[in-house]
């Protein structure tokens, strides 16, 4: 929301960006009341795999969890080369120790020093522990509500109408640009999900977690339509150009702007790397636990079921993708841009599919204890599938304003290649 709240005005209009986030909200909304009730009933390790091993069986759950786990070692990946990324705008002198150049983007020393750091150390957190991780999460989380509520108070108090002149919408065609930004939408909702995975390891009563997964998507929404509209409050479309071009940071010049004060700037630019931290500790901690459930399942090798010694945690499973995002960054930003559409991709086919476990389960175990109970569930679940299909058909549709290009395709298809290779040798096995 820091890097990227100026791309999505000038994409979809100040209106249209936060119209298309309510939209791509309420089509998650319908997921995550699926992922609710699955939650609650079933708490265990690995979430998306228990919900589909249990309503399709072994190659259901394979294809779900593996298409899952593409999802988050995306997110954790891009996030290592985001990082120092937004280092550079906090401190301009950063850039040190020219290496080479990687589709138009210069990767120096000090930038990738500093990216394969902090995925050490938050590999290390992991390892110790969930519980580590989580005080870490909520310390961070209380950072990025406080700089997006400040913004969003400073923009009713000094913003104007009159800057939304000419900025409700873009382009001719309102329609396909709201399109565009539903498109993008469920890679910033990426994350209720993690919820499942270590619903195991959550102190709370069962039926309580369906209410907090709901609530996390409720907020979520909230937050991005009001942070998009408090910086077209703030500043009329030339000065987005401007900052777009110029430092690309709209959200962090919005609200030097709503504070008079360039200070206020770098606190925007702190909650964004507190954002960074978030998804990246969140999505580490998903994905380790998702790959731990398949090894324990034999549908990876058993390898990755092994567990910390002392902390209990799934050591090589953490491991495995504490060094993928620590090699990540040597790729530079475009490749990370590719790899996250990609796994964009990989977590709408995860949604549909739980949401298909979601109405198999309903039908196939009518009295399983259900602590959190969706109504009128045919209603909920059909529509939850219609919309992640949806989701999925935009990728797969060119010209949908979604559609995966070449190299996303690429990077699709040697994750599935690797995923069959395992499948098929844990199943000789």
């Amino acid at each position: 929301w820091v890097v990227s709240t100026g791309g999505w005005i000038e994409k979809g209009g100040v209106l249209g960006a936060a119209i298309g986030f309510v939209i791509g909200g309420i089509m998650i909304f319908f997921v995550g009341m699926t992922y609710a009730e699955l939650t609650a009933a079933m708490p265990q390790c690995g979430g998306e795999h228990v919900f589909s091993y249990k309503a399709m069986g072994s190659t259901g759950s394979f294809i779900c969890t593996w298409m899952i786990i593409l999802g988050y070692v995306s997110v954790a990946c891009f996030e290592a080369c985001a990082f120092p990324t937004i280092i550079t705008y906090l401190w301009p002198g950063f850039l040190k120790g020219y290496l080479y150049t990687v589709a138009g983007f210069d990767i120096y020393a000090s930038w990738l020093i500093v990216a394969i750091v902090v995925a050490f150390l938050i590999m290390m957190i992991n390892i110790i522990g969930a519980k580590t991780a989580a005080i870490l999460q909520t310390v961070l989380t209380c950072i990025i509500g406080g700089a997006g509520i400040l913004l969003i108070i400073a923009s009713v108090i000094n913003g104007t109408v009159d800057n939304l002149d000419g900025q409700m919408f873009a382009g001719s065609s309102a329609g396909l640009n709201v399109k565009a930004i539903i498109g993008v939408s469920p890679f910033c909702f990426i994350g209720f999900d993690v919820i499942p995975q270590a619903a195991e390891e959550i102190n709370v009563p069962a039926k309580k977690i369906g209410s907090i997964l709901i609530l996390s998507v409720v907020l979520a929404v909230v937050f991005y339509a009001l942070v998009i509209v408090a910086v077209g409050l703030v500043m009329g479309p030339q000065a987005i150009v401007d900052s777009e071009q110029a430092t690309g940071l709209v959200t962090a010049d919005a609200m030097a702007a709503a504070f008079n004060t360039k200070i206020m700037a770098k606190v925007i630019i702190v909650g964004g790397m507190c954002g960074i931290v978030t998804s990246w500790n969140s999505f580490l901690l998903g994905g380790s636990r998702a790959m731990y459930s398949m090894a324990e399942s034999y549908m990876i090798p058993k390898f990755f079921a092994k567990l910390h010694p002392k902390h209990k945690t799934p050591i090589n499973a953490l491991i495995l993708i504490g060094v993928l995002t620590m090699l990540a960054p040597f790729a530079g930003r475009k490749m990370l841009v590719w790899i996250s559409d990609a796994g964009n991709f990989g977590c709408c086919v995860a949604y549909c599919m739980v949401a298909l476990s979601f109405i198999i389960l309903r039908k196939k175990d009518p009295d399983m204890p259900r602590p959190y109970k969706v109504p009128a569930y045919k209603f909920f679940g059909t529509m939850a599938v219609i919309m992640s299909g949806f989701m999925v058909a935009m990728y797969c549709i060119p010209g949908s304003g979604g559609s995966l290009i070449a190299q996303e395709w690429g990077i699709v298809l040697a994750w599935c290649a690797l995923g069959v290779g395992f499948f098929v040798f844990c199943k000789k096995k």
